[in-house]
């Protein structure tokens, strides 16, 4: 079983405690799910953010319902947390966020590895749509950020070395450390 990783990178306009407050309101991530996905937050009430908060979702992909459930399994304000599924279509999916003061902007990290069920059937589905469809995901995600983080213009230019997209497959059965 081949585990893949997703590595993204962004430089975003904004102090970091204002990035990781938004981060911290598990709520938000309806508004960076693009529409497509229908996604919708089952979890009932507040959602009190911290190690063992357990997250339920709805969505769909390809017009196929799915429900999902992940756990916070670090939570370190304001600079990191770490979500992984407890129950989804993936096998493994261990999504780590990281966050760094650069100035008055923060440098946001996505760490994502997952592995996809059914062997060669879920290698064949990396490659013909997952790939395609988390790279969607993601900068759908963070043009939103942009737009709801980054409220007035700002002179830091986003280059390829503030924004970085890296994919990784290892045929081994564990991801490397992170």
């Amino acid at each position: 079983m081949s585990t893949y990783r997703l590595i993204r990178e962004k430089v975003i306009a904004c102090p970091l405690d204002e990035v990781f407050a938004f981060f911290a309101d598990a709520r938000n991530l309806e508004a960076l799910t693009p529409p497509w996905l229908r996604f919708e937050i089952l979890t009932p009430g507040e959602i009190e953010m911290r190690v063992g908060s357990i997250i339920q979702y709805a969505l769909r992909v390809h017009c196929l319902p799915v429900h999902w459930t992940t756990a916070i399994t670090v939570w370190n304000p304001p600079f990191e947390f770490v979500d992984v599924q407890l129950r989804g279509p993936y096998v493994m999916w261990h999504h780590r966020h990281t966050f760094e003061s650069v100035g008055n902007s923060t440098r946001m990290i996505d760490d994502l590895n997952y592995r996809l069920p059914l062997g060669w059937i879920g290698r064949a589905m990396h490659s013909l749509m997952v790939r395609r469809d988390l790279k969607t995901i993601f900068d759908y995600r963070e043009q939103t950020i942009k737009q709801l983080l980054e409220s007035e213009p700002r002179t830091i230019a986003l280059h390829s070395s503030a924004h970085r997209e890296v994919l990784a497959v290892f045929p081994n059965h564990e991801p490397p450390s992170v």
